[in-house]
């Protein structure tokens, strides 16, 4: 179904590629264009300002709000974290090893900025002055993912490779819950009140780890809609994007599931967050944001 306040605004041409999506301190969002290098900021009411993220071929990643107040991001091609600040100024810190592909990122409850790295097997953490410090995963190529800072006052991330759900402390102390699902290949992960949210794009399902340990899993009814980001609103619902099925989808925590067509056909969704008008907004790798209305 179409949902009658779904809107796209055009942020982009189709050759930037807008990928990852947050709100900013600034009360307006911001944006990764992976392919052209750069990030955007777009205000709620259709501006859109773009800045350079760092050389030509770097790939900006997934963009979360820093406790500074500033833009944080992955650049995957050249292995920095990049730090930006609402005004559009730029800092890169240089990862020690340029190669790791850093990927996801979140701010963390101790104040500094948890990432990924798909190649090296770790998770890193930044503080706000850029001093750098990493965690093993397993020892093996599990490719860590997206990462989210969950209910309990740890981070936990999706080991896509390995088809598995990590939790590492502030401490670095992590630990695995295997997923069971055969083929599952798990992306987006965010926090809930008392659970984290996650979407396999292998298996075509969304999945809610509660801090027991108890996975639900919610099959969708396009097991080939590929699921990749989620973001959870105030009131418990969790958002996705259906990358293969240009789609952006709904589930309560009781399963109850929605699901709207994106108007634009082949809009690659992406990215997915609540905005600061507290309606859904997603990043759609063909050139454009799409609003969802929640009120």
């Amino acid at each position: 179904m179409v949902h009658p306040s779904v809107r796209e605004f055009v942020v982009a041409d189709v050759s930037a590629g807008p990928y990852s999506i947050t709100t900013g301190s600034d009360g307006a969002l911001w944006l990764t264009l992976i392919h052209s290098g750069e990030v955007a900021r777009f205000s709620t009411r259709g501006e859109t300002t773009r800045y350079r993220a760092g050389p030509e071929g770097c790939r900006p990643g997934i963009i979360t709000a820093g406790p500074d107040g500033a833009l944080w991001f992955t650049r995957s091609a050249d292995g920095h974290i990049g730090r930006m600040g609402t005004d559009g100024t730029l800092t890169a810190y240089a990862l020690p090893d340029p190669g790791s592909s850093p990927f996801g990122i979140c701010a963390g409850p101790d104040g500094a900025l948890w990432f990924t790295e798909m190649s090296t097997d770790r998770i890193g953490r930044i503080t706000t002055d850029g001093r750098i410090s990493h965690f093993p995963v397993t020892g093996r190529q599990t490719f860590p993912s997206m990462i989210t800072a969950g209910p309990d006052g740890a981070l936990w991330f999706t080991l896509n490779q390995a088809g598995a759900i990590g939790r590492c402390t502030v401490d670095g102390l992590v630990t695995l819950h295997s997923l069971t699902a055969i083929g599952a290949a798990p992306v987006g992960i965010a926090s809930g009140d008392d659970a984290v949210w996650f979407a396999d794009i292998g298996t075509g399902q969304l999945g809610r780890l509660g801090m027991d340990g108890a996975v639900q899993d919610f099959p969708l009814p396009d097991r080939g809609a590929k699921p990749h980001a989620v973001a959870v609103t105030p009131t418990g619902d969790c958002w996705f994007t259906e990358w293969g099925g240009n789609r952006i989808g709904r589930i309560t925590a009781a399963g109850v599931l929605t699901e709207y067509d994106l108007p634009t056909p082949a809009s690659e969704p992406h990215g997915i967050t609540v905005g600061p008008d507290g309606d859904v907004w997603a990043a759609l790798e063909t050139g454009a944001v799409a609003r969802i209305s929640v009120h």
